[in-house]
């Protein structure tokens, strides 16, 4: 089964791929390739997490519960993983049906479409993390030691043990060797988006700038897996040696890590869309409560992510269990999406106007999509807490039920406050910017709830693996795969954070907006994450 795992995922992330680009025809092709881009992005950066290889290299003090990391498949993973996601990406598309005099713009160079800028700023990262793994290289190794107190001389007393590490040599064989190997699949992966078949309906032009957007995620992605090799050789290198007796250490590379994640996430790509005649009438895009919420949808996307900083700079409050994680993310994203309707109430309100409530605030899909969430967390619960108490393990499920409830909870303010802010000019476009909150927060629902089940079962699986009885009644076999579940819950979790906004169009009953009266929100081309 762990054979098979690979190329299930692969099949399954090829099919999602495939059916947002199959059957696009005129306009539906650039709305298509741009989700499909997004997809492949987020996919390939979801992929990429070298999180499990953080500690690779280091020897756990005696007696820890902790074992090395098997450093092998856990850095294959993250470094092949995200040149597969590109690849199949690139695969993904239909092969075109026009003529053969349109393959031309496949004998371009990469250089045609590669983002300069970018490009040099990647191969910056990348030389920085090889002198990095080759200065761990020359590193020495020590074994761990168990922590003891010994007198100082000075009626006191120094603590001596802590954790080894492998000879830097032996690191850095790994971490060299999948630097080389991301460095020559991304040059690989480049080339087949240089040459990959144009799309049928797509212009030279828009064409090209999807390939530069298919560059840009790439680059990105190896970008931060490269800085988070880098890492893992500091990580190593300022570990002290147990016998010195100090304690402290402090990871610069970690550091340099971060700050690269945020570059990365905030470079965003430049947009496929079709140019528009300039229309003599003020589009309702150009209103400034529309501006504000397109705004506070990407203010959503940054703050989901932020278990990072709260990790660095208050530890104790993220990672007592993976569910805080989950919580302080979700927490962000709802307070950002109160914050907006205040500033809409404070800044665009108008009071003596009558509120405007949607008639379908939620779409059916993402209706169904939050009551499937709600059912696999209540489900992964019930069953986590049913086994721990059977087999007498210490309950981690509460922490998550809890934490669930406090999400639930919380995601009443910002429904109150768009329920009872004042309206904003044009009564279409108050129904519709309530309506786009409305989606925010029941889709940040259904994202938590799906992420909070699959943390709990990556969390609880192996334990209730190793206290349960090996009989083929028993439950050793269901909680031997309950951590490839929960990965695909978090994972799909993740894919329901970024179900984008859709335009909300009323029906004809609904009262009709004045002639003055900007015309509906689409808001379907916002992406709340920038990847």
């Amino acid at each position: 089964m762990a054979v098979l795992w690979p190329f299930l995922l692969a099949g399954g992330v090829y099919l999602l791929l495939r059916s947002i680009i199959r059957g696009a025809t005129g306009r539906d092709v650039i709305v298509s390739a741009s989700r499909h881009a997004l997809c492949t992005g987020l996919t390939g950066w979801m992929a990429s997490s070298l999180l499990p290889a953080a500690n690779a290299g280091i020897l756990p003090v005696p007696g820890a519960v902790t074992s090395p990391v098997n450093i092998m498949p856990a850095l294959a993973w993250p470094v092949l993983g995200c040149l597969a996601a590109h690849v199949l990406g690139q695969v993904s598309y239909p092969r075109t049906r026009s003529k053969p005099g349109r393959q031309a713009a496949n004998q371009r160079r990469i250089l045609d479409f590669l983002p300069r800028r970018l490009t040099w700023t990647v191969l910056a990262v990348f030389t920085g993390a090889a002198a990095q793994i080759v200065w761990t290289s020359t590193l020495p190794g020590f074994a761990p030691a168990a922590y003891e107190s010994r007198p100082d001389g000075a009626a006191g007393y120094v603590t001596f043990g802590g954790e080894g590490r492998i000879p830097g040599v032996e690191l850095a064989a790994y971490l060299g060797g999948f630097l080389v190997v991301l460095g020559v699949g991304t040059l690989l992966v480049l080339a087949l988006i240089t040459r990959r078949a144009p799309l049928d309906g797509l212009s030279p032009e828009l064409d090209r700038r999807l390939r530069t957007i298919a560059m840009n995620r790439l680059l990105r992605t190896v970008a931060t897996v490269a800085s988070g090799l880098a890492a893992i050789a500091g990580n190593h290198a300022a570990r002290p040696d147990p016998a010195s007796g100090v304690n402290g250490w402090v990871n610069p590379a970690g550091a340099l890590n971060l700050a690269v994640l945020l570059v990365m996430l905030l470079w965003a790509p430049p947009r496929l869309a079709q140019h528009q005649p300039r229309r003599s009438a003020v589009p309702s895009t150009s209103q400034p409560a529309t501006v504000l919420s397109v705004s506070i949808g990407a203010a959503t996307g940054l703050a989901a992510f932020a278990p990072l900083p709260a990790a660095i700079f208050v530890p104790w409050a993220v990672i007592g269990h993976p569910s805080l994680f989950v919580t302080v993310s979700a927490a962000a994203v709802l307070a950002v999406v109160s914050l907006g309707e205040l500033l809409l109430h404070h800044n665009h309100g108008m009071a003596h106007r009558p509120r405007r409530w949607p008639r379908r605030a939620v779409s059916p899909a993402l209706a169904c999509t939050f009551a499937v969430a709600a059912a696999a967390l209540i489900a992964v619960v019930v069953a986590v807490a049913w086994c721990q108490a059977q087999l007498a393990v210490q309950p981690s499920w509460h922490m998550t039920a809890w934490t669930s409830t406090g999400i639930l909870l919380f995601a009443a303010v910002p429904l109150v406050l768009a329920r009872r802010r004042r309206s904003v000019e044009g009564t279409v476009l108050d129904a519709s910017l309530r309506a786009v909150t409305v989606h925010r927060v029941v889709r940040t629902l259904a994202a938590a709830f799906a992420a909070q089940a699959g943390a709990l079962l990556m969390s609880a699986g192996p334990k209730l693996y190793r206290a349960s009885p090996l009989t083929p009644e028993g439950w050793d076999g269901a909680w031997q795969v309950a951590p490839a579940v929960g990965v695909l819950l978090a994972t799909a979790g993740v894919v329901i954070a970024v179900i984008p906004v859709q335009g909300v169009r009323p029906r004809r009953d609904a009262t009709s907006p004045a002639a003055h009266e900007p015309q509906p929100v689409d808001l379907r081309r916002e992406h709340p994450n920038p990847l």
